[in-house]
């Protein structure tokens, strides 16, 4: 144990190997951010699609902002922007919570509709199964 404990990073933004983490972090959060925004984007393409892809677009842009929070608080060291980093940080989490909530339900209806589709016999015409 006192080997993690020596080998931890400190969160003294002074810390070369603290500015690096969070610099890799911020460029790695700016470059999901894009891609939720274009995501989203392109799937606002259709009507239906735009349900998923405008929370998509927001949830890109607050990561985004978050990313460029966290470079202004290894900037400055201003904890008003560390603040706001983690803030946005969990306003873009919350946004992903809710559109996996929403594919998790979209899912189990997909499942219990071709269940009863197929149970019905709809699914394979009006002969059904052939169990003879």
């Amino acid at each position: 144990m006192d080997d993690f404990t020596t080998s931890a990073v400190s969160y003294d933004n002074s810390d070369p190997r603290f500015i690096e983490m969070v610099k890799k972090m911020a460029s790695d959060m700016k470059f999901n951010g894009i891609f939720c925004i274009i995501y989203g984007a392109l799937t606002c393409l259709s009507i239906v699609g735009a349900v998923i892809g405008v929370p998509l677009i927001f949830a890109g842009l607050r990561l985004n902002e978050s990313s460029d929070l966290f470079k202004a608080y290894l900037n400055t060291g201003d904890f008003i922007s560390l603040s706001n980093a983690l803030e946005r940080q969990g306003r873009y989490f919350f946004i992903n919570k809710v559109l996996i909530i929403i594919a998790l339900v979209l899912l189990a209806l997909y499942i219990v509709l071709i269940i009863v589709l197929i149970s019905s016999g709809l699914f394979l015409g009006s002969r059904g199964f052939d169990f003879n």
